[in-house]
């Protein structure tokens, strides 16, 4: 039974991390860990940009272009 009651909480925290990260990802929050996750495993010769760099880079990739907004 506490085996069964483990994996029933692993489950709701993975099921947890993938909904928040979604959620995160619809309102447009950057997600730096994801991306230095993804720089360290598929470009590892490439300069991972800092969190701050990541941030600014992020927000003038939303905001710059004029079509993308509703205001």
């Amino acid at each position: 039974m506490r085996d069964r009651a483990r994996r029933l909480v692993r489950a709701a925290a993975v099921c947890g991390a993938g909904a928040a990260r979604v959620l995160r990802t619809a309102i447009g929050v950057p997600d730096y860990e994801r991306y230095a996750a993804h720089m360290r495993a598929r470009h590892p010769g490439m300069r991972l940009l800092t969190r701050d760099e990541f941030v600014r880079e992020r927000l003038e990739a939303r905001y710059s272009r004029p079509g993308a907004r509703c205001c």
